[in-house]
């Protein structure tokens, strides 16, 4: 399967709420994303990414999980300087969703443990070249729930304020945001593309 393809075929953030979210998911998301910041140190490091990242996130608009955390992805994109090429200024983080209900191949194609799960999110260079996947929940998620022993299938999407395992869900997707930008920097391949 081609997942570049499906990358080109997703929809920002906006689109695929309005194409498949109630007004009530619509509004758990909002509350996520007015509940979800960057710290100065954060938005620092993004401003250093210098390679286009291209993120494709497989997604449900009725997922807890996906409320609370694709937000994130939004933020490290608004926060990354604009791509500038021929004169033009591009996004340097392009996210686009797929509702994993709609696109059962790719839904196969990303199980987790032999499962559906969401957030799935994979990172593609410039070019279409995948470069990483990661999901559904980061470490530090997984932390509190481990702690809790509650046995919760799926987390209801609602975001505190100044929640600290929200803030390391945060850290947790930047990290690998990071990662995949310095693959991307350090890539013999791209560097001969850019001629750095």
């Amino acid at each position: 399967m081609n997942l570049f393809a499906k990358f080109e075929a997703g929809l920002p953030l906006a689109g695929f709420l309005a194409k498949y979210g109630t007004e009530a998911f619509r509004a758990r998301w909002k509350s996520a994303a007015d509940q979800t910041a960057l710290t100065d140190a954060q938005r620092q490091l993004i401003g250093a990414f210098t390679r286009r990242m291209n993120v494709l996130v497989l997604a449900g608009a009725w997922c807890g999980d996906c409320s609370s955390q694709c937000p994130i992805f939004e933020r490290i994109a608004e926060a990354a300087p604009p791509l500038r090429t021929d004169g033009s200024d591009r996004q340097m983080i392009v996210t686009h969703y797929l509702d994993r209900d709609e696109h059962a191949d790719v839904q196969a194609a990303l199980q987790i443990n032999g499962g559906n799960r969401v957030p799935v999110v994979v990172f593609f260079s410039e070019d279409g070249s995948e470069v990483a996947r990661y999901g559904e929940r980061t470490l530090t998620r997984y932390r509190q729930l481990v702690g809790q022993l509650t046995g919760e299938g799926c987390a209801t999407g609602f975001v505190k304020a100044d929640d600290p395992v929200q803030r390391g869900v945060v850290q947790d997707w930047l990290n690998e945001f990071e990662r995949v930008q310095w693959i991307l920097r350090l890539s013999p391949r791209l560097r001969r593309v850019h001629n750095d």
